[in-house]
């Protein structure tokens, strides 16, 4: 039987009587930076414009369709900075080690940022590689190296200047804590990222569309991975509908040392049923989807549904930049109750988005979104529920007795596709700004 989303969570799902002894090889641990050695990063602004739109108006608005006349190095280096950049340190008996403006189980970051790119003001065509190191670009391929950037067909050539990313995760990086369950992280990690562009990206009011449907060992040979060690997960089309992937079957190789960029530890440890999830989500899909709704899927419904409250005024007014540059993930245990102006923002902001759609699809087909509430003013304790199509919060199973089972379980995620890649729309719902830091 081949591996299917289910079967991968299943196999990896959190029972404490079955997991074996661990401890971390810190010998081994990975590398946090991927480097090229011999090439300098073409450095970006530290301090561009940033929009100050705040995170509720984002929440609410809808993409951008009209494509941009220009894109300048700067709207690049603000896109960057408030996708994935250093903004806190710490000190260690090893050296400093920087957090990121993303959330990552274990601060393991394994996720990469690439990007195609053609008619940017102040930087050449090309493909290039993000050093979140030193905010800039490496450059791996020259400009007529990525012509395939203009559509085949004329009448459907996008106006104005293109860029595409490619987000990345090396295997490593994560299965050094966490073996054979790092898939989950990789996928996980890499939708936080997403959410990060996409949120800057209306921020910017550039159009965009995220695709996760693509020839994986095209990009790995376009990108210079070793596909063992490194795997693209997602695209994100910006300023332009489509991309013409076929025109570019004859591009060379790049060098082969590029690919030992992706190793990140001399004591590397392979874990087969990594390569196996990312395997089975690998193919094209074709097809028209089932229409499911996640949240019927789950196990319990609610007798009732009521629509989701929307936040209240002056909630959410935190600029997209301060959110970002503030943004930890901790475990802060209160003894305060929360309050009924949190909660109602947190479910407000979440429904804003449910009605959206994901790479084509809608949300609700993807993923449910729930929580065990307790010690919230007003709200009766007990596991609940978000309905995407109707914005809609239900009880679902009463009583504080849930809580403390809930601490040793998972609730499973329902994907109707075979491929294990539908795992990413999870990272939505964990964006930390909407009030939820997962537990990793």
């Amino acid at each position: 039987m081949s591996l299917s989303a289910a079967r991968y969570h299943h196999k990896t799902s959190y029972v404490r009587q079955r997991m074996d002894g661990h401890s971390l090889d810190w010998a081994g641990q990975p590398d946090v930076y991927k480097t090229y050695s011999g090439l300098e990063p073409v450095g970006l602004s530290r301090e561009p414009r940033f929009p100050g739109t705040p995170l509720s108006a984002l929440f609410q608005q809808s993409p951008a369709t009209a494509p941009k006349n220009t894109i300048t190095a700067e709207d690049l280096s603000a896109l960057l900075l408030l996708t994935y950049s250093l903004t806190a340190k710490t000190r260690h008996p090893g050296g400093d080690f920087y957090y990121r403006s993303v959330a990552s189980a274990g601060a393991l970051y394994p996720a990469e940022i690439y990007t195609a790119l053609a008619g940017i003001d102040g930087l050449e065509d090309g493909l290039y590689h993000f050093s979140i190191a030193r905010h800039g670009l490496t450059r791996l391929r020259s400009g007529n190296e990525v012509a395939f950037l203009k559509p085949d067909r004329p009448e459907s050539r996008a106006a104005g200047p293109q860029l595409i990313f490619f987000l990345t995760a090396i295997f490593f990086r994560s299965s050094w804590k966490y073996r054979d369950r790092a898939f989950r992280y990789h996928l996980l990690d890499t939708g936080h990222v997403l959410e990060h562009l996409v949120l800057s990206l209306r921020a910017l009011s550039l159009p965009y569309r995220l695709t996760f449907d693509f020839g994986d060992s095209f990009l790995g040979r376009f990108l210079g991975l070793d596909e063992n060690r490194e795997a693209p997960l997602a695209l994100c089309l910006v300023n332009t509908a489509e991309v013409a992937f076929s025109a570019a079957s004859s591009l060379e190789p790049l060098p082969a040392d590029f690919e030992q960029t992706g190793r990140v530890s001399p004591r590397e440890v392979g874990y087969p049923l990594i390569r196996e999830a990312y395997q089975a989500g690998r193919t094209f899909q074709t097809g028209t989807a089932p229409d499911l709704n996640m949240a019927t899927r789950l196990g319990p419904l609610p007798a009732s549904w009521s629509p989701c409250p929307a936040p209240p005024p002056g909630t959410l007014k935190t600029p997209l930049k301060q959110a970002v540059f503030s943004r930890r993930s901790r475990r802060n245990y209160v003894t305060t109750p929360l309050g009924q102006e949190s909660w109602q923002a947190l479910w407000g902001a979440m429904a804003l988005s449910a009605g959206e759609e994901l790479a084509g699809m809608p949300l609700q087909q993807i993923l449910a979104a729930g929580c065990l509430a307790g010690r919230v003013e007003g709200v009766s304790p007990g596991f609940y529920l978000l309905d995407g199509p109707s914005r809609s919060l239900g009880l679902c199973a009463p009583g504080t007795a849930l809580l403390l089972r809930g601490l040793s379980c998972r609730c499973p995620i329902v994907w109707h596709r075979q491929g294990t890649r539908g795992f990413f729309a999870a990272g939505r719902n964990f964006y930390p700004s909407r009030g939820y830091v997962p537990d990793a």
